[in-house]
């Protein structure tokens, strides 16, 4: 039995701005007790001597998870919140989310105040784009082409927070927010689980999930495989899009060896295989003459178009944990790879849109990260590391192309062929130290200084950054924080040269112009302040303000039919807002509710200029311009309650619309989208494990809504939300 002191802290862990570590805890413990009780004592002793080897084995297995429950306290320690905000997503909010462990990471945080949905399952932090860490049990992912918000499996959270404010200088390279997954292992799978997830857009989504811990070793796996016809968000306002299936394989696994009592050495493995049809948008204009078709062929239509792409992503992440008295320690090398192969439709892209390019965008990342804490005296601790990894970027295209004369006209029927083979490489480094010092019993005060350096092939640029957090327990009841961080962004190594460019010249692909200043490394100034205050010891609210000001404002667009990022930045920017939530549990019953406001401001484009058109470069290297993803109000709220055998939620997300048209200049719709679902767990069956069943209706109105219309600033295409959909889920444990 949990005590009621871990009871109310498991409570409050939701959008919480303090670590929770009870309820892994006590998961933990219940495993532990529900394992011992059925392991069956051997026939060939005396009842005596079965009780006194069943009460050995209870013993060794507790003994086996107080020892993990240490290590994974002390890893916590390592990596503390220390004045950001923190907003936790448990096991609870998890399963009164739209699709519970089926649905992304993206649609967790989308109940998490400050960020807002863009197409393609993509979130925005405080007004940033794709400026986010991830890390999985305090390990550093390294960044992938797309982003792994996508690439990871939801199965294998057991929680998850989203730090964000002005972070501690453990934090770097991506700092709008940090995605911590804390992952489930063998101890805390109570059961393995088979379930099938299936429904609207002919989803099927089988999925397997196994784990289990002896004596000093604990395993944990998951693999699934999802079919759909939405793959990628609909460019139309139809019910259904054209062209849009899926399939998409995933696995994760994570195994750990106990040395003794204070090391542990654990491996993370992923792999993510996912191909997508690019759907497409119905009776398009034929803009170019293209020889390679007879006349009057009437299959030249685009809705007829028929573009894949196809992703993949692995990564390996090797650990060793050590911890004594006052000093913890993780060093943990990782590497990553991940490919893109982008294939046209030949014949139709070059009516459509006077170009035809095969990609293959590939990386591979190697690194290894150092942590360190150690307790000096009992008012300072100590936190240090190194952090270190190097990528190689190639980019090969084939291309098919009409030729043009200097004034744009195509001169040519047939096309011809460009073949190029670009690429890059990067190198991040940075070392961190800081100070936890408690000033007084209710006053902390974190401080410190972090070292980044990154060098490219079209970049180098270093800065130092002090970070500083005051921490102040006002009363009981209230806490407040106020925060300052020197941030250091470099860009992705994704950098078109100018050769590449030349090669397009008087061809229907030829850029507008030829400027290409290389990308660069964003630096700026961030302050933070908040309060947390639990009115009751069920309800608590947290109000934050955040300021930034940045030089090089890093931005990324889509600048063709491939669903790839691409970077640039605005010589100077500045975001900021405010978070107001509010959360209360009590027994069965939940309640949250958040609203944001966002405000964004960027000047003159002044990296990879020759994606844009000349008059929108003049215009906002004159002018202020809201960045395109800016939604200046975001909420989301949500209610559900709770028994042993049923659950049943009812929640909604509104956005004021993201910006559009010319320079940012106009706004989407706004749009609120509202879900319900109920779960009913069987526990008498004939097989004697638990059998869920559960059933989910997102965009309960079938509201129909626009996220993008094809216009802003590095925009490509119309992007429509889901309709109604409703979708059902079978878990059986065994």
């Amino acid at each position: 039995m949990l005590s009621r002191r871990t009871k109310l802290c498991c409570a409050a862990c939701f959008l919480s701005t303090a670590p929770c570590l009870a309820q892994a805890q006590g998961d933990a413990l219940r495993k532990d007790a529900s394992g011992a009780s059925q392991r069956p004592a051997s026939t060939q002793k005396a009842p005596s001597q079965a009780r006194t080897s069943s009460r050995a084995y209870q013993s060794s297995e507790e003994e086996s998870i107080t020892v993990s429950a240490k290590l994974d306290h002390a890893r916590a320690r390592i990596f503390p919140n220390l004045g950001a905000v923190s907003y936790k997503i448990d096991q609870r909010q998890i399963n009164v989310t739209p699709g519970g462990q089926n649905a992304s990471i993206s649609q967790y945080l989308l109940r998490v105040p400050g960020v807002v949905q863009d197409g393609n399952g993509q979130i925005h932090v405080r007004g940033d784009h794709n400026n986010l860490t991830y890390r999985v049990n305090g390990i550093l992912l390294p960044e992938s082409l797309n982003g792994y918000a996508q690439d990871l499996d939801s199965r294998i959270i057991q929680s998850v927070s989203l730090l964000t404010g002005t972070l501690p200088a453990q934090f770097g390279f991506r700092t709008a927010g940090v995605i911590d997954v804390t992952t489930k292992t063998g101890a805390s799978l109570k059961e393995n689980q088979l379930g099938i997830y299936g429904g609207s857009y002919n989803t099927i989504n089988p999925s397997l999930q196994m784990g289990g811990s002896k004596g000093k070793w604990d395993w944990f796996f998951v693999t699934s495989y999802n079919q759909d016809n939405i793959g990628i968000d609909n460019p139309t306002a139809s019910f259904r899009p054209t062209h849009d299936r899926t399939r998409q394989g995933k696995g994760f696994t994570y195994l750990s060896y106990r040395v003794d009592d204070q090391n542990r050495i654990s491996l993370l493995g992923s792999a993510s295989y996912q191909h997508f049809q690019l759907p497409n948008t119905t009776a398009l204009p034929i803009k170019f003459d293209n020889g390679l078709i007879p006349p009057g062929d009437q299959t030249i239509q685009s809705r007829l178009l028929r573009d894949t792409q196809l992703e993949q992503d692995y990564y390996g992440v090797l650990s060793w944990q050590h911890t004594a008295d006052r000093y913890n320690m993780q060093l943990s090398p990782y590497i990553s790879y991940g490919r893109i192969n982008y294939n046209p439709d030949r014949l139709r892209d070059l009516s459509f849109q006077g170009i035809a390019q095969q990609e293959m965008n590939d990386y591979i990342t190697g690194g290894a990260q150092f942590d360190n804490s150690y307790r000096l005296t009992s008012d300072h601790t100590l936190r240090f590391g190194l952090i270190g990894q190097y990528t190689s970027e190639r980019l090969r295209t084939q291309s098919l192309a009409f030729a043009t004369s200097d004034e744009g006209e195509q001169l040519s029927r047939l096309p011809m062929s460009i073949y190029d083979a670009s690429g890059n490489w990067a190198v991040q480094a940075a070392a961190y130290l800081q100070d936890e010092y408690r000033v007084t019993r209710n006053l902390t005060f974190n401080y410190g200084l972090r070292w980044d350096q990154f060098a490219s092939n079209f970049v180098n640029d270093h800065q130092i950054s002090p970070r500083a957090n005051f921490v102040w327990k006002v009363t009981p009841k209230l806490s407040a924080h106020i925060g300052y961080a020197r941030y250091f962004t470099p860009p992705s190594p994704q950098y078109i040269g100018l050769a590449t460019l030349q090669k397009f010249v008087n061809t229907t692909s030829a850029p507008e112009s030829l400027i290409e200043s290389p990308l660069k490394v964003e630096h700026s100034h961030y302050i933070d302040a908040g309060i947390l205050y639990k009115v009751t010891p069920h309800y608590q609210i947290t109000l934050d303000a955040f300021n930034k000001w940045a030089k090089n404002l890093g931005d990324i667009g889509q600048f063709g039919r491939a669903v790839i990022n691409t970077p640039f930045s605005y010589r100077t920017g500045q975001v900021y807002g405010a978070e107001l939530s509010n959360s209360w549990r009590k027994g069965g019953w939940s309640l949250f509710g958040n609203v944001s406001y966002v405000h964004t401001r960027a000047r003159d484009i002044n990296s990879a200029e020759y994606q844009f058109e000349a008059a929108e470069l003049a215009y906002i290297k004159q002018h202020a311009i809201a960045l395109d993803h800016q939604a200046s109000i975001a909420a989301s709220a949500g209610a559900s309650y709770e028994t042993r055998h049923d659950m049943a939620y009812l929640d909604f997300v509104y956005s004021s619309g993201l910006r559009s048209g010319f320079a940012n200049q106009g706004t989407q719709p706004q749009y609120a989208v509202f879900n319900i679902g109920y779960q009913h767990s069987f526990l008498n069956t004939p097989t004697h494990h638990p059998i869920k069943m559960r059933l989910d209706i997102a965009n309960l109105f079938d509201r129909r809504y626009q996220i993008r219309d094809g216009e802003g600033v590095g925009v490509f295409q119309a992007q429509y939300g889901r309709r109604r959909a409703a979708y059902m889920t079978l878990i059986t444990s065994f």
